[in-house]
């Protein structure tokens, strides 16, 4: 049987019909607390592969003083990331957190069994850096 797809999307783009995803791929909400918008387009969700509650906090607060100095919502969003060192961390939490590592390696085997997925979090990658282009990485056995 041939490996399943991984794609990503937004809420909003899916919300909006933006979203070019494949018609039959399950729709995964990777947020820890997804938001009614969130719940609403996806299947399912795993919030052991969102963001852990300290690193969200961490980048909420950092993303706050950027825009008190002035920088755009996507500007602020982005520079939060680096100085929290969102990236590593996260990767950390995939690698060490046993719910994490349970859920991905439950989507790993979805995927090789012939299932598309879709990603869904809130964040447009586009302007955005998010959690999710580092999950589907993962899955694709690749380096984000």
């Amino acid at each position: 049987m041939a490996r399943g797809t991984i794609t990503d999307a937004s809420v909003r783009a899916i919300r909006h019909g933006l979203a070019d995803l494949p018609a039959d791929a399950t729709r995964i909400g990777v947020l820890r607390r997804p938001p009614s918008r969130a719940r609403a387009v996806v299947d399912e969700t795993m919030p052991e592969l969102g963001l852990p509650d300290d690193l969200l906090a961490s980048m909420r607060d950092a993303a706050a003083e950027m825009r008190l100095q002035g920088l755009c919502d996507e500007g602020a969003h982005n520079a939060a990331w680096e100085r929290v060192g969102v990236g590593e961390a996260y990767r950390t939490h995939l690698e060490t957190d046993a719910d994490a590592r349970d859920a991905l390696a439950a989507l790993d085997d979805r995927v090789a069994a012939g299932e598309s997925l879709v990603l869904v979090c809130v964040e447009n990658t586009e302007t955005k850096r998010c959690h999710r282009t580092i999950l589907r990485a993962a899955l694709e056995g690749a380096e984000s």
